[in-house]
């Protein structure tokens, strides 16, 4: 149950209204500010809040105990009380006691885009894991904040608690139930990632590549995922509509079968609890025979929403470096510019003409399906980029190992010698490093 299917005197229901705050400090960020605003607002839609109001101050000397001149908080606290607003969101890092003193000033609930998006994660995490990935990032996050009620620690439910519930006026915790809940999470992630490593290392030895769609929040990749392996993962409209991970199984021209992999989008300012917690879903990217980095190229922040991911990407060890990747060490990325029917003709024709000067590009429109072909035949291509003919020698009876080779590369002949099967065969490094950890 999330905080906002509740209706107690202290919680707020879905349809709350809200105030965002955003505070600009010169060169901090190349978006605009209107774009800032509209992605907060985009955020708070995501759990049900109804933005009213919208406000950008510049910040020359941010306050250590307000964040904002004190003129600028008797102007949202103004326009807070015009709009009836009940909650205000600002846009950034606050501390605990600028959270507190910016309450008291504005008299109405306050929390900042780090709370706000784990609020989110708290409502969408569907599996277990999820769940605990959510709670130790709110733990982690909260445990300074001690004007919030620790009630969810002896239930689950969707949601965490930051825009109100039972327990609100509940100021003790218990910082030792903390610590030891935070202890009791890390160690069941851990076994995750170990079951995680376990599955991984079986689909090594498998003769299925894995592709890993990775993008900003709302860029189009449950769209794509869906029009590709024709499942219906939720894809709506909606920042964070996925959160936890999806895996299919998908053909490809020329290939046997691939696994496509849906995963939670990615955001700028990105909480650094949420980084840490998710790594363990994260690790089924650096564990990708291809990553597809999907983009929403009619967004006017489709550039910054592309370095964003890269900079996530970079800190969970998959960086784009051709480098890397040809030393063995990175992902191979192919970027899908989305949602090409949502552009005029002329700025089609100029991304038309950028994509084609490159080879790691491919337009589609996930929703109707235009490109899609196209972008099979390059995820097939750069998947069975490096083949090379081998010969190999295999045990007469060990049928399975000739299926293998037939499933995964081109045979192109062999012989009887002995009781051992000589087998030239067409193969890819990856694969010969997997038929070799059989």
């Amino acid at each position: 149950m999330s905080v906002f299917d509740r209706d107690d005197d202290d919680g707020l229901s879905r349809g709350a209204r809200a105030l965002v705050a955003l505070p600009e400090r010169m060169g901090e960020s190349p978006r605009s500010a209107e774009a800032r605003l509209d992605e907060a607002s985009g955020l708070a839609s995501a759990i049900g809040i109804d933005v009213i109001e919208r406000l950008a101050f510049r910040l020359r000397d941010p306050k250590p105990a307000t964040l904002f001149g004190s003129g600028q908080v008797e102007q949202i606290a103004s326009a807070a009380r015009m709009a009836e607003a009940e909650l205000v969101i600002v846009d950034g890092a606050l501390t605990p006691i600028q959270q507190r003193n910016l309450e008291k000033a504005i008299d109405a609930k306050v929390i900042d885009r780090t709370g706000l998006i784990l609020e989110i994660f708290g409502e969408r995490a569907a599996t277990a894991e999820g769940r605990l990935q959510v709670e130790l990032a709110h733990l982690d996050y909260q445990a300074g904040r001690l004007v919030r009620s620790w009630t969810h620690l002896e239930r689950q439910r969707g949601g965490f608690g930051f825009l109100g519930g039972p327990g609100e006026t509940q100021i003790e915790a218990d910082r030792r139930l903390i610590r030891d809940r935070m202890a009791k999470l890390r160690r069941e992630l851990e076994q995750v990632r170990r079951t995680r490593g376990l599955h991984r290392a079986r689909r090594q030895r498998a003769p299925w590549p894995v592709i890993a769609l990775v993008g900003y929040t709302n860029a189009g990749k449950s769209t794509l995922f869906n029009r590709m392996t024709g499942a219906r993962v939720m894809a709506e409209d909606l920042l964070f509509a996925t959160l936890d991970p999806t895996m299919r199984q998908i053909s490809l021209p020329g290939l046997d079968k691939a696994i496509l992999s849906d995963t939670v989008g990615f955001v700028s300012d990105l909480p650094t609890q949420l980084v840490a917690a998710f790594r363990a879903t994260l690790e089924e990217v650096t564990g990708a025979d291809l990553l597809l980095h999907v983009r929403d190229i009619a967004h006017p922040d489709s550039d910054a929403q592309a370095e964003d991911v890269l900079d996530v990407l970079g800190e969970i060890g998959v960086g784009p470096s051709v480098d890397r990747v040809e030393a063995g060490e990175g992902v191979p990325i192919i970027e899908v510019w989305n949602k090409i029917d949502l552009l005029d003709a002329d700025a089609r024709t100029a991304i038309e003409g950028e994509a084609a000067r490159r080879d790691d590009v491919v337009l589609v429109s996930a929703n109707s399906g235009e490109g899609v072909d196209g972008l099979r035949r390059l995820v097939a291509d750069r998947l069975s980029t490096g083949d090379r003919i081998r010969t190999l020698s295999i045990p007469l009876v060990d049928g399975a190992a000739l299926a293998w080779l037939h499933a995964r590369g081109e045979v192109l002949g062999q012989e009887v010698e002995g009781e051992r099967l000589i087998v030239e065969v067409r193969l890819s490094d990856a694969n010969m490093a997997r038929f070799g950890g059989r």
